[in-house]
């Protein structure tokens, strides 16, 4: 559902396109063989090329390529077999070149889309302009000297991905679904770590407004927005900016932007460029880059199931709710630990136990599915001693507090404890019979009409059972001697 802003002359429209720029999951840079690998110390991992010293060549890794052709078959994108790597001009203190290797006219994936899922439970395709591979410039530190700027060359020529999306992003909930959908899919795909926070993620947000049905209105480009809810942030305040200054008698300015977290607004970075201000022109060092369809098909069979195909099935094949599914989903270790745990088992109940019982836990703890002291043949174990009537769900839910402390298996838990449940009608019954006797006020007063007081009649056997007696019996039973 589209975000609208209520301005003093009606509504208006956000509209949205992202340029999310993916650093690439490769051991070297993109035209050369340094490490590409976070958190060494400054300028330890930047070659020749890197620095841009005379003379220096690029050589193209292969990997990276490989990466790329693997993420736009993940984006249901085309793979273009003929790309062309060229020099985007423009001065920057942590470009050395003076230019960034970059591809223009002829991208290595064209058009693509991908399906989203919004907060009312529907879904929505978002379409994929291209995506193409460039390197990255490096870091200027401003905190480090009271007047001096440091430059950090590590992350120069690393590879990135720039996934460019069709303005058919309509609000901030749209766009971190779109976000957090295009890092599931890298993840996924093992092509980036999607770590926004390490910077190897980074999204630019165009945001413009409109009144329902117009043309597009000017676009402003938030820069380097570094996490999903900063890009909600930044979203929300720059369609507000805008609107308040159509109304006011101004107009927009296409510009480059800033999101200041600590001020809550995006502030003029400086004017956009137009594609022709970086004199791009296709760069004499590197040939044109042309791919076999039989490479194409070889990283196609290579592919996991991807993220919407596992959810449909997980809706069809377990008759999981979208929402379940989309938990489930989220993370592939995570899909596979369900799947494991669900194994020979009730799915429904398998899913209600992995997203309500072992993911609170894990939150709560802040570990991840990886880190889980209960493995997923436990997990599935512990519900087959649901589904058989060896231990009450509510029992379960101390086996697997247990468990999860402990590491022992759940039979294991249930035996050195005592857990088991009573299922013998007759032992139960007996039971009934004592709680029926013990209360003679109480019995009449649900006879007379109290039927709440039915749930003390089952508590109570259940505390005499020292709740190890089967509550379905526990009803039955009650429900005959009382009526």
């Amino acid at each position: 559902m589209a975000q609208i802003i209520q301005g003093e002359t009606g509504e208006w429209e956000v509209v949205i396109g992202m340029e999310i720029h993916a650093q690439v999951i490769a051991n070297s840079k993109l035209f050369s063989g340094s490490s590409a690998n976070f958190g060494a110390a400054p300028n330890a991992q930047v070659s020749m090329v890197d620095a841009a010293m005379p003379g220096m060549l690029p050589v193209l890794n292969k990997k990276c390529v490989e990466q790329a052709i693997r993420t736009g078959l993940g984006l249901n994108a085309q793979v273009n077999k003929h790309s062309v790597f060229a020099r985007k001009n423009y001065f920057y203190p942590d470009l050395p070149q003076g230019y960034q290797i970059s591809q223009y006219e002829h991208p290595i994936i064209g058009e693509g889309k991908i399906e989203i899922d919004l907060l009312d439970g529907t879904t929505k395709y978002i379409g994929i302009t291209r995506l193409h591979l460039e390197q990255d410039a490096g870091k200027s530190i401003h905190d480090q000297h009271p007047s001096k700027s440091y430059v950090d060359l590590n992350r120069s020529g690393c590879a990135l991905m720039e996934i460019v999306s069709e303005p058919d992003i309509r609000g901030a909930d749209e766009a971190a679904a779109y976000i957090n959908k295009i890092r599931m899919i890298l993840r996924y795909l093992e092509t980036c770590d999607g770590n926004m926070d390490e910077g190897s993620m980074r999204a630019d947000v165009n945001v413009s407004v409109r009144k329902a049905g117009n043309e597009y209105g000017t676009r402003a480009e938030v820069k380097n927005v570094n996490s999903v809810k900063a890009v909600v942030q930044a979203i929300e305040h720059e369609a507000r900016r805008q609107v308040d200054l159509i109304e006011s008698g101004k107009t927009i300015v296409q510009e480059t932007r800033l999101w200041d977290p600590d001020k809550m607004e995006t502030r003029s970075m400086r004017s956009k460029e137009e594609a022709h201000d970086y004199r791009y022109f296709p760069d004499p060092d590197l040939l044109p880059l042309d791919i076999e369809q039989e490479w194409i098909d070889e990283i196609k069979a290579t592919l996991p199931e991807l993220p919407d195909e596992k959810k449909h099935r997980f809706i069809e094949e377990f008759g999981l709710s979208p929402y379940d599914a989309s938990v489930l989903i989220a993370e592939r270790p995570r899909a596979a630990f369900y799947e494991t745990a669900a194994k020979g088992h009730d799915p429904k109940m398998a899913a209600n136990w992995v997203i309500n019982e072992l993911l609170g836990i894990l939150n709560k703890h802040g570990k991840t599915i990886i880190d889980s002291p209960v493995s997923a043949k436990q997990l599935g174990e512990l519900i087959g001693l649901i589904a058989d009537d060896t231990i009450s769900g509510k029992i379960a839910k101390d086996v697997f507090v247990e468990m999860y402390k402990s590491g022992k298996d759940a039979a294991v838990i249930v035996e050195e404890k005592g857990l088991r449940q009573v299922t013998d009608t007759g032992a139960i019954e007996a039971l009934v019979d004592e709680v029926i006797a013990e209360n003679p006020d109480n019995v009449a007063a649900y006879k007379g009409g109290k039927d709440k007081l039915f749930g003390f009649f089952v508590g109570q056997v259940m505390k005499k059972s020292q709740g190890k007696a089967n509550p379905e019996a526990v009803n039955k039973l009650l429900k005959e001697k009382l009526g």
